[in-house]
């Protein structure tokens, strides 16, 4: 990320690549990155079995890759802008490789937390994906390669669901970790052949501080909320953790303000325009998972509950699966939309559809087919908002500090959905019902998740209409000087 008084110098091009192939070959690895998130979904109700644990330390397999996650946007996006994206961006994904063997190779809990952090280090692919875009392509073609990078994490999370079902009801749980890392490897080779290092560098120096701050301030918000239940809401610890957190975030904040090169330039984020637009990601990160980890579940448990569908993970899976094929199909449609409308009526387009599926959802659960009704639904609505979010960024701020804003962008949206995973699972396991010692999830559970999220779009709506309207051809002249940003650094150098 460049924060907009850090000066850009222009390295030596390297050499030339197809660049009709970029768009796909980074929407591939923001795919990728998906696929590694949602992974152990078709078997998260196991999970307390296969790794000999209980079902609350069970969630930070999941937990512990959404937090590495957030905290990965902005330090892999500021170390991109220091010493190249696509540098950083093949350094993220050999880390997710590395994870995901880890991960493969053991069935203990700790070995596996540990291999799915490194693995949730890749999400800071999306943000350099995007500045990749950004310095590369022309203005006509940025604003829908942005769109699709932004919804990829979607994508790949609905695609991800019924292959992983497929794999794990037919084979050992573990391969889902070595097909991953194939694919992560896959992505790399494609990446060095297909797509260019940006010739635009910042200067100045990676905040050390800056990132341990951040990490240990989001580490300390969200284990209370994983375990709150366990420990009590009242209790010593709990209220600790939540105090801490507090104060170590808000020294961050001082440290970010005073430096000259912070880790995330908090003034962008503090105009009107970028603070609601990053407040309703979160709201739409926290929508997202819910419906991933509810849903799965619901299609799985057996009949004999009385509420459970009676399907076999990979019948689950597909029934899934259109909510990552709606998103993909909606990148295309959110251009064409918001060309005639604007970025923010298409946010609260797809806010108000993913409102709609999610008030659907709380009465549609007795039959397979609902559920593909409510993934179309969900995964339309969510595929619009995430793609309006890069132009609502975009348009506004001035272009030297779109890499900036756009990765504390991505950075909410991380949060959004490492909230949305530690509360859900939180709500999931306290309203389950034990039988012979196994935990099973509660139709009171997965109503009352729906209802989380969906009071979640209605605080992210609440503040989209709150955005001020804007001029598209005021937005279209940012994308503008955006795309021809490094051409011009690379004219002041020359």
């Amino acid at each position: 990320m460049i924060p907009p008084h850090i000066s850009t110098t222009s390295d030596q091009p390297g050499p030339t690549r197809a660049p009709g192939a970029i768009v796909p070959v980074l929407a591939f690895a923001g795919i990728v990155v998906a696929v590694m998130q949602t992974l152990l979904v078709p078997v998260i109700k196991d999970l307390p079995q296969l790794l000999d644990t209980t079902p609350s330390n069970a969630t930070w397999v999941l937990t512990s890759t959404l937090l590495s996650g957030a905290v990965a946007t902005p330090i892999m996006g500021r170390l991109g802008d220091l010493y190249g994206k696509r540098r950083l961006l093949l350094a993220s994904l050999a880390v997710m490789v590395v994870g995901a063997l880890i991960s493969g190779f053991t069935s203990e809990l700790i070995p596996m937390i540990f291999g799915r952090t490194l693995q949730g280090f890749a999400m800071g692919a999306i943000p350099l994906g995007i500045g990749l875009m950004r310095d590369e392509l022309p203005r006509e073609r940025l604003a829908s390669a942005m769109a699709l990078m932004s919804s990829s994490i979607g994508v790949g999370g609905g695609l991800a669901l019924p292959l992983a079902a497929l794999v794990a009801q037919n084979t050992d749980w573990h391969v889902l970790f070595f097909g991953a890392a194939g694919l992560g490897a896959l992505s790399i080779v494609l990446t060095l052949v297909a797509v260019p290092e940006s010739k635009t560098r910042a200067e100045g120096s990676f905040d050390y501080v800056g990132a341990l701050g951040l990490s240990l301030g989001l580490v300390l918000f969200l284990l209370p909320i994983t375990k709150g239940s366990d420990w009590g809401w009242s209790s010593t610890t709990t209220l600790g953790l939540f105090a801490a957190s507090a104060v170590v975030l808000f020294l961050w904040g001082l440290l970010e303000l005073r430096i000259p090169a912070p880790l995330v330039d908090l003034r962008t984020t503090a105009r009107r325009e970028v603070l609601l637009t990053n407040l309703a990601s979160i709201m739409v990160g926290v929508s997202f998972y819910v419906v991933s980890l509810v849903l799965p579940q619901l299609l799985q448990l057996p009949t004999s509950t009385g509420y459970g569908l009676g399907q076999s993970m990979v019948v689950a899976g597909l029934c899934v699966a259109p909510l990552g094929l709606t998103m993909m199909f909606t990148a295309p449609v959110y251009a064409r939309i918001s060309a005639k409308y604007g970025p923010k009526s298409t946010l609260i387009l797809g806010l108000l559809i993913i409102a709609i599926g999610y008030g659907a959802g709380l009465g549609l659960m007795s039959a397979a087919w609902q559920t593909v009704v409510i993934s179309v639904l969900i995964g339309t609505g969510i595929g619009i908002a995430y793609s309006s979010l890069p132009a609502l960024i975009v348009g506004a701020v001035d272009p030297s500090e779109t890499g900036a804003a756009n990765g504390l962008n991505a950075l909410m949206r991380s949060i959004g959905t490492s909230v949305s995973s530690a509360v859900i699972g939180m709500v999931l396991a306290d309203t389950a019902n034990h039988v012979g010692g196994v935990a099973i999830p509660t139709m009171h559970g997965f109503r009352l998740s729906f209802l989380i999220a969906t009071a979640a779009v209605a605080l992210g709506l609440v503040l989209a209409l709150f955005l001020p309207g804007r001029d598209r051809r005021a937005t279209g002249d940012r994308l503008l000087a955006t795309s021809e940003a490094p051409e011009r650094a690379g004219e002041r150098v020359a």
